[in-house]
């Protein structure tokens, strides 16, 4: 491709809406523009990356043995009522009616149309296993679009459907997409973890995300610091049981004065106690009704797991008005002893003696407080999150850690979920009928894009892995007016191109300096330059955007190597 020739309109500056490294490398490179809040035009640019990601995953999906179809993107609301979502997902769901007043939505996931699918078309356990996939625009209407494409309201995603006849089969399906997904994130020349994670809307009984490490990525993964567990914060477990207080003699519990101090920090410097000896009282609201949950100052609530524990749907801390309802004081002060509610208690509590707790009235705290004695708690449970240094669930020599990562996959194991609400079955070896055993698979192409350049960059801008770069080699002629330099270049670039080398050949008329901060901004992997200095020995340079080695080639050589390069370095992806 010539660069004359193409639309890519590079900027120098940093765009101003852009908060994060990708979002402002894929503005600057020319890759994507905004048309909308969460919405973008991907360019010439920009397209060439999201094939060549939806390349690998097509033939990752075809090699696990799963089919390509298309579903639509506007789906009727009758499908969605039959799995109960059409009320449950929230706002996100983008509603309309069309001109006969009926119900519609823009798909943000397709479990609903696909399993409306499968039921019409497959009676028999004979057809089954069975994999079905797609890669189509979703769209989520975002309440806080950011970071460019990587929340966006609309979005390109390859999702995938499983259909089996029993738990055995679903579990070998799961083991595939999951090798497939490990494949697929390899060859993009991403370095990244599968953690276990909460099934959120989607529903089901488990499910792995595929996390791309990365210092700037919005998500906290936690892992373990000698055995392989990994899960994301929402769904991190917290090992081994504290032992308690054993042994501390009981103190009669006393009311202390607390003006003004409502947070952990100021009530517990004012008692002159670490955060470690207060208990939280943190009321939730449910469909089924309030709950407070009891965790330890220097412990947060995990509402993931705390909702998961109720099994409801629905879980929003409770606003001010229910607070002074519930515990007959105001928020910051709630406690519970003497509270008439459902309360839940974080398994870090067992064995707490002498501890500090809300008093149920403005400016007022308890001392001294014991479990058993002043209230009972008749539900324990791991409902908070973790932190650095608890300990292992899965092994007892390791303590957890956390960093960051971006998430660009997602698997879940659905079981029965929506087979079971859309009456989605099939005719087993007796001929009795029997739902389908789903799972469901996905992945976000366009963060794949990006958490690839959060992963990839350096100051002067993308530096691309091979497998995903839009191009593979920049051909860079410093002076575009040198009848020489020029007829070097032309020579080169059409016998790369008849090797089956992709060359982006910039030959504008444009000062060098700018065709050299290009090169470095587009993140090309290998830059050849064609320079009148060099030609006078008879060679070209050839420079990795990655490694910042540069080699000088005889010109003869110079197709055959540049394309030896680039096999490497594709042959490398590929391992």
């Amino acid at each position: 491709m010539r660069y004359s020739e193409y639309l890519l309109p590079t900027l120098r500056e940093d765009p101003a809406e852009a908060e994060v490294v990708s979002h402002k490398l894929m503005i600057r490179a020319g890759m994507i523009r905004k048309v909308a809040a969460g919405i973008y035009t991907f360019l010439p640019l920009g397209l060439r990356v999201l094939k060549k990601v939806e390349e690998i995953i097509r033939e990752e999906m075809d090699r696990a043995g799963a089919q390509e179809l298309l579903l639509p993107l506007v789906l009727p609301a009758d499908l969605w009522r039959e799995s109960g979502r059409w009320e449950e997902y929230g706002k996100e769901l983008l509603r309309f009616k069309d001109r006969g007043g009926r119900d519609y939505c823009l798909g943000p996931t397709h479990e609903e149309a696909i399993t409306d699918l499968v039921r019409r078309e497959v009676r028999s356990y004979k057809q089954l296993p069975l994999c079905l996939y797609q890669i189509q625009i979703k769209f989520r209407d975002e309440m806080r679009p950011r970071f460019g494409v990587m929340r966006g309201r609309e979005f390109i995603m390859k999702d995938a459907y499983s259909f089996d006849a029993d738990e055995a089969g679903a579990e070998e399906s799961y083991r595939r997409m999951y090798e497939a997904y490990s494949r697929i994130f390899r060859r993009c020349g991403l370095r990244f973890r599968a953690v276990e994670a909460d099934t959120g809307l989607i529903g089901g009984r488990f499910s792995h995300e595929f996390m791309v490490l990365a210092s700037t990525g919005e998500d906290l993964i936690v892992s373990c610091s000698h055995c392989d567990y990994a899960a994301n914060l929402e769904r991190a477990e917290i090992g081994r049981r504290p032992e308690g207080d054993k042994g501390e003699p009981l103190r009669d519990m006393k009311a202390v004065e607390t003006p003004g101090r409502r947070t952990v920090e100021e009530v517990t410097s004012f008692l002159g106690v670490p955060p470690q000896r207060l208990v939280k009282t943190l009321l939730f609201k449910t469909e089924e009704g309030g709950v407070a949950a009891l965790v330890r100052g220097d412990h947060e609530v995990n509402e993931a797991k705390l909702r998961n524990y109720l099994g409801v749907r629905d879980l929003q801390m409770a606003d001010e008005e229910t607070v002074q309802e519930v515990t007959g004081g105001p928020m910051g002060f709630s406690g519970p002893v003497g509270l008439e509610v459902r309360m839940v208690a974080d398994y870090a509590l067992e064995g707490m003696r002498n501890f500090v707790v809300g008093g149920n009235r403005r400016d007022l705290h308890l001392v001294d407080v014991n479990l058993g004695r002043d209230f009972t708690v008749e539900e324990f449970a791991d409902i908070r999150k973790a932190s650095d240094g608890d300990p292992c669930p899965r092994c007892s020599e390791g303590r957890l850690q956390i960093s960051r990562g971006i998430e660009v996959g997602h698997i879940f194991k659905l079981g029965t979920k929506y087979s079971e609400a859309m009456g989605a079955t099939f005719l087993d070896p007796e001929g009795k009928e029997r739902p389908f055993v789903m799972g469901c698979y996905g992945i976000g192409v366009g963060r794949t894009v990006a958490a690839a350049i959060e992963q990839n960059h350096d100051s002067d801008g993308i530096i691309f892995p091979i497998s995903i770069a839009p191009f593979h080699v920049y051909l860079l002629p410093v002076n575009s007016r040198d009848p020489e330099v020029m007829g070097v270049a032309e020579d080169l670039y059409r016998g790369l191109s008849e090797e089956g080398v992709e060359v982006l050949f910039d030959d504008r008329d444009e000062r060098a300096g700018v065709k050299f901060k290009d090169a470095d901004l587009l993140g090309i992997p290998f830059r050849l330059t064609v320079s009148e200095r060099n030609l006078k020995g008879g060679k070209v340079e050839v420079r990795s955007r990655s490694s910042k080695e540069t080699t000088m080639v005889e010109l003869g050589e110079a197709v055959r190597r540049v394309k030896e390069m680039v096999q490497r370095e594709l042959q490398r992806c590929q391992a």
